[in-house]
């Protein structure tokens, strides 16, 4: 996709998403989770975004499908 097609769409899907920011609890939350699980930092900050936003689901084919965090936050891959 060309940039204007890129920022075009990526403004479209602002508006079906909350945007929630890394805050220190949650960098520091992600930290832990990393050296726990033994993920890399973006994921683990990913994963702690997620359960930080109460979230049930996190769709990703970058970690592993099927992996529960914290008894409540289970990945998906959405191409599985």
């Amino acid at each position: 996709m060309s940039w204007p097609e890129t920022l075009s769409l990526l403004t479209a899907i602002k508006y079906f998403l909350e945007i929630r920011p890394i805050t220190l609890q949650v960098h520091e939350a992600g930290m832990l989770l990393a050296q726990r699980f033994q993920l890399a930092i973006y994921d683990a900050v990913i994963v702690a975004s997620a359960l930080d936003a109460g979230c049930d689901t996190l769709w990703s084919e970058d970690m592993q499908d099927g992996m529960v965090f914290e008894n409540r936050l289970t990945v998906q891959n959405p191409f599985r």
